[in-house]
This record gives structure tokens, sequence and C-alpha cells, in this order.
């Protein structure tokens, strides 16, 4: 689909993605995107909020956008977070310090948690006991074996659990899959994604407060695994995702190159996962050069997908220089082309912009809190998202380990959830 196959309507878009992916016969690889496209019904669900950092006040701005959820009530331990939540909500919304106060006050259909990564199995275990359904945000838990149990609570409970990979929701990575589907770049051999940022990731504690490890908690390593966990874990999402497989090893170096702040998580990772076939994602993330930012290269032999720029990208085929010159200038591909001596080389990295994959005017993160609110409704979970999910959750551990460890770290079979 070129640019202006879509507009910018959130039905037109997400319509025009699933007619592709029928087409391409996608719905096994994304079946979760039919919920994206139900027309949410009147009655809202009624969702309290543990956590009100800063990543739950931004979930909460999503959610209010939605057209089947309400705040219902918001729980933080941190009453300074408390009060900015407040801020964003009608007066006279039920506050919490307890969360436990919050479940057995009764009156929620669910609950949103956005708490340190070390409290998350916990917090789902007590909402799963009050018979509340959870969306928690990624990554699922500390450890495999909270992760594990997360889902078999879950299960066991009847209850739905949805974990915050809001790029599963993204109307571009759905097309960019659509159109892997399709075979327009060809058999897919490698991925390579980053994550690079130049900031330290500390937060501002209040002095002789005693609260560093408790607000500056993805920097320890009792309650986060740092890079690995609060950004890998996306991506390596999508590497799977895009790959249709699990990785079958990992390997990988990490270390406290730059930060050097009395942190405990590696400020600097680089590992490579292995997949069937011989197929690779090639993952680095880094706090101190923010150069190439946040991308994933899904590279096959007919073309490369980069859907954070949300371009394709054909492969070039050899042809002689200069022809390859006219047909960019022809094409109004207009960016700066190296020309001259001896650095003008067809192997030199392709500079042309590509073709657009399509941007929607809609955030995913509300996207993915609209479906699920058709979940709770319907008692029904979108199908292959907690698979999804945990498999992320699993890599990410998987490769902290082998960093840990410096060894490769195989995928043990008992860490494999069934569809």
């Amino acid at each position: 689909m070129a640019d202006t196959e879509f507009d910018l309507s959130r039905r037109s878009f997400i319509d025009r993605v699933l007619k592709a992916s029928a087409a391409v016969g996608m719905a096994s690889a994304a079946p979760w995107a039919g919920a994206i496209a139900a027309e949410p019904g009147r009655e809202r669900i009624r969702l309290g909020v543990i956590g009100t950092g800063d990543r739950g006040r931004a979930l909460i701005q999503n959610i209010l956008k939605t057209k089947n959820c309400t705040i219902a009530a918001i729980c933080d331990d941190y009453q300074p977070y408390l009060d900015k939540a407040r801020a964003l909500l009608p007066a006279g919304t039920p506050t919490y310090s307890d969360h436990r106060a919050m479940l057995d006050a009764k009156g929620l259909d669910a609950v949103v948690i956005a708490t340190p990564l070390n409290l998350h199995a916990r917090h789902a275990f007590d909402s799963f006991d009050a018979g509340l359904h959870v969306w928690c945000e990624k990554a699922m838990a500390r450890t495999t074996g909270d992760c594990t149990k997360m889902v078999e609570r879950s299960r066991a409970s009847g209850r739905i659990l949805q974990i915050g990979h809001q790029r599963l929701f993204n109307p571009t990575y759905l097309n960019a899959l659509a159109r892997a589907k399709a075979g327009e770049i060809g058999t897919i051999t490698q991925i390579r994604a980053s994550w690079h940022r130049n900031r330290d990731w500390r937060r501002a504690v209040p002095p002789g407060s005693g609260l560093e490890r408790k607000l500056n908690w993805r920097l320890y390593r009792e309650s986060s695994a740092g890079l690995m966990t609060e950004l890998c874990t996306h991506q390596i999402q999508v590497g799977n995702w895009f790959m249709d497989a699990l990785p079958t090893r990992v390997m990988g170096s990490g270390s406290i190159c730059f930060w050097k702040d009395g942190r405990e998580v590696y400020d600097h990772v680089a590992l490579i996962y292995e997949y069937p076939g011989g197929r690779k994602f090639i993952y680095t993330s880094l706090l101190n050069n923010a150069r190439y930012g946040c991308e994933e290269q899904i590279q096959g032999h007919k073309g490369t997908i980069e859907p954070e720029l949300g371009r394709i990208f054909k492969e070039v085929p050899r042809v002689p220089a200069l022809r390859q010159l006219g047909t960019d200038v022809q094409k109004n591909r207009v960016r700066t082309i190296p020309i001259g001596g001896a650095t003008w080389f067809p192997e030199l990295p392709i500079t042309t912009p590509g073709d657009s994959l399509g941007w929607s005017e809609y955030d995913e993160t509300m996207l993915q809190f609209e479906a699920f609110g058709e979940a709770v409704k319907t008692g029904v979970p979108v199908p292959g998202l907690l698979r999804q999910a945990y498999h992320a959750s699993i890599a990410s551990l998987l490769g902290e380990q082998a960093m840990d460890e410096r060894r490769a770290i195989d995928w043990p079979s008992s860490l494999v959830m069934s569809a």
C-alpha cells in the first residue's frame, strides 16, 4: 500500500490493514488486529490504576481518550505521584495509598499495574484473587518463575492478563507485518534493533528521604534488569513477531561503562539472539549516545522494513553507478548522494527515503486499552497477546542471564508457552 491509499482516520486505516492482512493470511501472526477494529460499546469498564508515576500517568492520559474505559480509582504509596495523577482526573475520583484497600473497596472491573517490575507479580496475584482482570506494564515480572506464575494464575482464576506491548496495536507495525507476510521484502534472515539514549535514567530524589532505590528502581538489580526489561523486551517481541519463531539461544555482553554512579544494571548491552535456520536478531542498547535512537531494521533478500520510521526499502538492483544516479534523480530521491572519486560504490548504505508504511493519528497505547476493554466486557482475551508478551519477557531475562554468566544460553523448552 502506498501513501495515498491511507488516510488518517482510525477506522479507515485499520480496515485497510485488515484487508491487506486477510489477503496474505496474517491472521495467525496478528490475530488481535480484529480487536482494534471492533466498535467499542457505550458501556465503559472501570479501571483502578496501581502506580501513578511517570508511566502510570501516561497510561491514565491514554485511557481517558478511549471510548470504552474509565478510571474509577487510583493508588500509589508515594504521595507526590498520587497528587499529580489526581490532577488529571475528575474531582472525587477515589485515591488510595495501599492497593489492597483499593481492591477491597470493590467497584472495579479490572486493574492497571504500572509499578516497579519486581512488584508486578504480587499486584497481579492480589488482583486475580479479588476477581479482577489485569492489564500490566511490560515486562511481565523480574524473574522467569514469576512470569510463568502470572500466566498460571490468570488461567486458574479465569481472568484476563494483558501485557503492555503497544506495538502489537500500532497500525504502522501491522501494515509492516502485512507487507512482510506478503513477501515484499523476501526471506527475513536478520533483524538489527537498537534503542540508544543519551541520558542517565536517574530521577531526582528528595535529600535525606531514603527513597533512592524506590524512585530509581530501574537502576537496581532487585527491581529491574535495566535496559533488557525496560526497553529490549519491546523490540525482542517485534523480532519474534516478524521471525514467526522463538530464539533457540542467546549470547551477549553487558557492562556499566559510562554512568558509573552506583547503579547496578548495565548501561550498555549487545546481544545476538539465534533463530531456527541461522537467522539472527542483533540488539544493542546504550545510555550515552542517541544518534541512532530506537529502530528495528527487518532485513530480507528483497528489501528492508524500518517500522519505527514507517519506511520500507526495496533492494536496489545492481546497475551501473551512473544509471543508478539517474534513476534516483528521476524519482526525486533528493538526499545527499556521495559521488566522485573512490568513495561512490553501490555497496555504500542506501540513503534514499524509501516508501511510507502509513501513519495513524491514534496512539497505539490508547488502541490497546480499547482492545483490553472489549476483552474485559466479553470475558475473552485478545488472542495471541499473552503468548507474545510472555516470550518477550523470557527472552529479555535470558539475555540478562547470558551477559551475567558470559556464555550462550539455550532457550529451555519449559519456558515455551503453548498457543
